[in-house]
């Protein structure tokens, strides 16, 4: 598990944080939170390419790699206020699935273990199985909620013959009992999967699916503040997963299963935010990226910044918790 790199493109941190090593226990020190790398695609069912994800997200961006962004929205420079690092790519081959899912395990483990927050950059959807497993490991079976936005549920059983891939991640992480069924929360569902008989199995695991007509229909705000309290609910912490086609592919082109339709990409921006200061964070990726279809960087940059506003939400709630202060998003921006 010595440090491999970059798996594709050039060995550069996510915008010039420190590298670390998993299997140097010093480097971990103190790290609040370790981005690692996924590079897998082998788990699509449609269009390929987000194992060029990692390289992307770290990478896209117009201000210097310096290891330093400001948030006007949050007023933290989370990238220096609390302990950020990159232990590189998994080497994740897309020929053999189950060991890829198996060694990015190990790894997502070893840093949940080590008292940090992994924060992992897909890579296709297969990759929240392993990932939310890890954090669960560590945290307790079944003791973790899950926060999923998706514009699809990811609780398919099979596809071509296989029982690992992106259609599948959340009814195996069910199944093992990683993740209670009553308190996986989805959002930003909608289009033409999946069938019945997956919808039934949903409801048999009790899941709790905001759909894009009753997010519009009730208020995304409201559905928000609802799943947090759910996934919450005898809970020590919460998994984000975030797939990029929740948002509309005008905002998100860049993603192998577009589909039309979903949330503004600063309605995403705002709630990741959102959920990173309101509840306890122990484990996030952001998944789906597939720069090949990408158009300006639309879809990096804003995967790049789903990332820097988890960071910034994270780094605020500390500071915040040690000053005894809240942050308030209606306050003017020179008063937070």
């Amino acid at each position: 598990m010595s440090r491999y790199g970059a798996m594709f493109g050039p060995d550069i941190t996510f915008l010039g944080v420190d590298r670390c090593d998993l299997d140097d226990a010093t480097s971990l020190e103190g790290a609040d939170v370790v981005i690692v790398g996924a590079p897998f695609d082998g788990g699509t069912s449609y269009r390929a390419g987000a194992r060029f994800g990692p390289s992307a997200i770290r990478g896209t961006d117009y201000l210097p790699h310096d290891g330093s962004r400001p948030s006007l929205a949050m007023r933290v420079d989370a990238l220096r206020d609390i302990r950020v690092v990159d232990a590189g790519d998994v080497e994740m081959f897309s020929g053999d699935a189950a060991r890829s899912c198996r060694d990015l395990e190990v790894a997502v483990e070893r840093i949940a273990r080590a008292g940090a927050i992994p924060l992992v950059l897909g890579g296709d959807h297969t990759i929240t199985w392993p990932d939310a497993t890890a954090v669960a490991r560590v945290h307790g079976w079944g003791r973790i909620g899950l926060i999923h936005f998706d514009a699809h549920a990811d609780t398919g059983e099979i596809t071509f013959g296989s029982l690992i891939g992106h259609g599948h991640p959340m009814r195996q992480l069910i199944n093992s009992g990683a993740v209670r069924g009553d308190r996986f929360l989805q959002l930003g569902l909608r289009g033409y999967w999946p069938e019945p008989e997956t919808l039934d199995w949903m409801a048999e695991q009790q899941m709790r699916s905001y759909e894009m007509t009753e997010i519009t229909a009730r208020g995304f705000d409201v559905c928000l503040t609802e799943a947090l309290e759910l996934a919450l609910d005898d809970c020590d912490g919460i998994f984000l997963s975030v797939d990029v086609d929740v948002v509309d592919p005008g905002h998100a082109p860049g993603t192998g299963t577009p589909e039309p339709g979903g949330l503004s990409s600063r309605q995403l921006l705002d709630a990741v935010r959102r959920i990173a200061y309101e509840v306890p964070l122990l484990g996030v990726d952001v998944v789906e990226v597939a720069p090949a279809y990408d158009h300006a960087e639309i879809t990096v940059m804003l995967a790049n910044r789903v990332c820097l506003e988890v960071l910034s939400g994270i780094a605020r709630r500390r500071r915040d918790d040690r000053e005894g202060s809240r942050w308030d998003p209606a306050r003017p921006l020179l008063d937070r």
